[in-house]
């Protein structure tokens, strides 16, 4: 960049986690030379359940009310079930899941349950590492008994397949039916086990109407086309409420276009909400591809002048866990438009997909001779915070096994449509030309809370499609139910025989 290049490596983090864990947050009215109020927002850590049982009908937990799926969910996930859980964008996949770990770990102890996920960014929302990192069966094409041989001479990978008794995998929709079949295979070879998943306990979630695998378009390309997919669960639940959206405009468009439909009131909708011109610059832009985002973010700080302050992350641990994990390196300056990717304080609205321009630098009150500046975000909000840097966690079986220590910030004047799934922004704007694929307009416009924050251009209602696998799968799904009570007592004699 043209910019005078200033570095502050983030070096000092030991010094930030010893002192007080106070944040710096202030109104943004304080602006008066004056010694800022220091706010002490509560330090979130990752949900859990003391007791699995605590959780019961009409429940309120992190401000959400449980509804009788979720409470059923939990029952079942508690009595030893293998459970596929699905539904729209904004039901509370992810919250929900945390929450099934609790009980998980409960169940069987946390060294004997994995998390993983299907991708980096979906791993790191549930502390968990990524599919292919817990799998240990590399990223070629090859064989089922080349694979189980992979594993085998590979001996922390066959510890973590012997003591696994639960595994998680989130966003299976980006999961393929040959690697959801290779997985199965393993696990039955290397615990010498002929029940299915070798007798694992398996809590998949996911939606398959959104970002689908990248594999060949002939033969099986989902998840669900396994061959295993059916026997691998006990129940396969769509989750019905939506938490994200409370529009009812905004929640039925959004049905219509997970589905690949849109009727004329619908699109009347959309229409409605195209402009002549440019979007305010406060708006986030989705882009299909990452180098759009790229050159955006990079033609706005380069057009700001201001100077560049980049920061270098600091890793600990195993090397090979980190792919996936926030970026590396950072660069931000006054004026920039960042992102939070990391929950801070909900209740403050700072969580992971809040918006908001850097205001400043401050110089860190430990460590000052390092020349270490912090940035100071005016976040849309109006709350005022100096961000410190935050960590990132890889956990397998109860143990930390790598780490990443950054201010959680990301650029965000432009992000991908892949980078955003799971999030949720108060305003967006999109290209519906350019989009491609299946799933992709809906990943898009369903991350935005109401109709009064989305913007378009290039409407295209032919983009708007959803696969007919997909289609024909979730009209099938109605057919699974929970099982019942007699059959969960009877699941739950097994695992106390197993323990």
């Amino acid at each position: 960049m043209g910019a005078k290049l200033f570095t502050a490596a983030v070096t000092a983090v030991g010094a930030f986690r010893t002192r007080s864990s106070r944040r710096r947050s202030f109104s943004s009215s304080t602006n008066t030379g004056r010694k800022p109020r220091i706010a002490s927002p509560k330090k979130l850590t990752t949900p859990s359940i003391s007791n699995p049982k605590d959780v019961e009908k009409g429940d309120t937990v992190d401000g959400i009310e449980w509804a009788d799926e979720q409470n059923q969910v939990l029952a079942q996930v508690r009595c030893g079930s293998s459970v596929f859980i699905t539904g729209s964008a904004g039901s509370g996949k992810t919250l929900l899941l945390q929450h099934i770990i609790g009980v998980l770990e409960q169940v069987h102890g946390p060294q004997k349950v994995f998390v993983t996920a299907s991708t980096g960014v979906a791993a790191c929302a549930i502390r968990g590492q990524t599919l292919h990192s817990f799998a240990a069966i590399g990223f070629g094409k090859a064989d089922r008994d080349t694979l189980v041989d992979r594993v085998l001479l590979n001996k922390s990978a066959t510890k973590r397949w012997k003591k696994v008794k639960a595994l998680v995998i989130d966003e299976v929709s980006m999961v393929d039916a040959e690697m959801f079949e290779n997985l199965e295979f393993i696990a039955r070879q290397v615990k010498s086990s002929n029940k299915v998943w070798g007798g694992i306990q398996l809590v998949v979630s996911g939606d398959f109407f959104q970002l689908p695998p990248i594999t060949s378009q002939y033969g099986k390309q989902f998840a669900f086309e396994a061959d295993c997919w059916d026997a691998s669960f006990d129940a396969q639940v769509e989750l019905k409420k939506i938490f994200r959206q409370s529009d009812p405009r905004l929640i039925k468009l959004l049905d219509g276009m997970r589905k690949g439909k849109g009727d004329s009131e619908d699109l009347e909708v959309l229409k409605q909400s195209c402009l002549l011109s440019e979007p305010d610059s406060s708006v986030v832009r989705l882009y299909p591809r990452i180098e759009d985002v790229k050159r955006v973010n990079n033609e706005r700080m380069e057009s700001l002048g201001e100077q560049v302050f980049m920061y270098k992350a600091i890793d600990g641990g195993i090397d090979g866990f980190k792919r996936g994990i926030v970026a590396d390196q950072l660069e931000i300056c006054r004026g920039a438009r960042v992102m939070l990717i990391k929950n801070l304080d909900t209740k403050s609205q700072l969580c992971n997909g809040a918006t908001g321009t850097v205001a400043g630098f401050f110089l860190a009150k430990q460590n000052s001779s390092l020349g270490e500046y912090l940035p100071l975000v005016r976040f849309d909000s109006g709350i005022q915070m100096i961000i410190e840097p935050e960590r990132w966690e890889i956990v397998e079986g109860g143990k930390v096994v790598a780490w990443r220590e950054q201010i959680p910030l990301i650029l965000a004047w432009a992000l991908s449509v892949h980078k955003c799934q799971g999030m949720t922004l108060d305003t967006l704007h999109t290209d519906l030309s350019r989009a491609f694929g299946y799933g992709m307009v809906y990943v898009a416009l369903s991350r935005v809370r109401s109709l009064e924050g989305l913007s378009l251009s290039g409407f295209n209602p032919f983009k708007i499609k959803a696969h007919p696998k997909v289609v024909h799968f979730y009209e099938q799904l109605g057919s699974h139910k929970l099982l019942k009570d007699d059959e969960a007592d009877d699941r739950m004699k097994e695992v106390c025989a197993d323990c």
